[in-house]
């Protein structure tokens, strides 16, 4: 069930901050997000191919889809004829496999780069010095690379109650990510989403510098 109230004070802090809400509508059933749509909210976040399908062809067409989970190489051709932004780059295969997934359907995606900065096994990512050697053949391929663009950085926290350690964490991928936004060739005016922050962590991650954040269970309850 959703909870309006909530949406709608999310909504409010916000828009006042400049920071986009992402409805993270993973296992949620399509009248729970079409009643968030029917509020006004138009981004949503899915996990898993299959069922962001689904869903994209029974919901309004303007609805953002975004893409939260780890992606395979394999997947790309199924949501890359609609999908609005991809948040978990982390690797050249499969920035090479959206690119010509995205050429095929006549289309440019964007797409973020995901930085490991958790103490956690489970979750995935590069770190600096990957990051760099990726947007290095990023900028040496970009003839060929013109259907994929990259815009910014996600990464998620570690899964736990220490505050300071979540701080530091993103703390950590916002001061890299303003070291790319200010000297990468990618450029201040692109280079302008630093995606962190959930339900349990949102109001740390804004502190610490993020403009987009992926909430699921403040929305619609625990899964």
């Amino acid at each position: 069930m959703v909870n309006k109230l909530v949406w709608a004070e999310l909504h409010k802090e916000l828009s006042s901050k400049n920071v986009l809400l992402i409805a993270v509508s993973k296992t949620k059933p399509l009248g729970d997000i079409q009643e968030l749509y029917d509020l006004g909210q138009r981004d949503f976040g899915e996990n898993y191919v299959q069922e962001l399908e689904e869903k994209q062809a029974e919901l309004p067409a303007d609805i953002r889809w975004h893409f939260i989970g780890h992606l395979q190489s394999n997947k790309v051709k199924y949501i890359a004829p609609f999908v609005h932004l991809i948040h978990t780059i982390d690797s050249f295969k499969l920035l090479e496999e959206i690119n010509k997934k995205a050429e095929k359907a006549g289309r440019v995606i964007d797409g973020l780069l995901q930085m490991y900065i958790a103490d956690e096994d489970t979750k995935f990512g590069m770190d600096e010095k990957e990051i760099i050697r990726f947007l290095d053949y990023y900028e040496a391929q970009r003839s060929r690379l013109s259907h994929v663009r990259i815009c910014g950085l996600m990464g998620m926290a570690t899964n736990t109650e220490n505050a300071q350690q979540v701080a530091q964490e993103f703390t950590r991928l916002h001061n890299f990510f303003i070291f790319l936004k200010d000297t990468s060739f990618l450029g201040k005016d692109y280079f302008s989403v630093c995606s962190m922050g959930m339900s349990a962590d949102y109001t740390i991650a804004i502190a610490a510098g993020s403009n987009m954040v992926r909430i699921g269970s403040l929305l619609f309850g625990q899964r």
